[in-house]
């Protein structure tokens, strides 16, 4: 969270003065559910989500929008330090209602839309970018 208010403050600096700019925030599917044994996650990962959300709405008069994506289970680093092993990967995969976890790209693919101009008129938005995870 503390990169998240950091970033933002900086950035906000820079696009105040221009009058326009957006932010993309990144939190999680766990932003807005939780899960057993990761409590300090998901609370950071509700802090951006929040964070967000009410920074969206000071500064949506500015020109500056701000929104945040929430991917569910991608292909990184982190995601095998969770589960661990392959068996553990293999249920959290089953449990993703496309029985697949994102590639870092299609994580990358939904920030980029967020921070063009074709989301010209979206502000405050949590975009959840996780193969229908939340949908349940």
């Amino acid at each position: 969270m503390l990169g998240t208010l950091l970033s933002t403050k900086h950035e906000l600096r820079v696009m105040l003065l221009q009058g326009s700019g957006s932010i993309v925030n990144v939190s999680s599917t766990y932003g807005r559910a939780g899960a057993p044994g990761a409590a300090l996650y998901v609370a950071s990962k509700h802090a951006v989500e929040g964070f967000t959300k009410a920074a969206a709405l000071e500064y949506a008069e500015s020109g500056v929008r701000i929104n945040v994506v929430a991917p569910g289970p991608t292909e990184t680093g982190m995601i095998n330090r969770f589960t661990g092993t392959p068996e553990n990967k293999a249920d959290l995969i089953s449990r993703v209602p496309m029985k697949r976890i994102a590639q870092p790209e299609e994580i990358a693919e939904a920030i980029l839309f967020l921070a063009s101009n074709k989301a010209s008129y979206i502000t405050g938005a949590s975009i959840a970018a996780d193969g229908g995870k939340l949908a349940r």
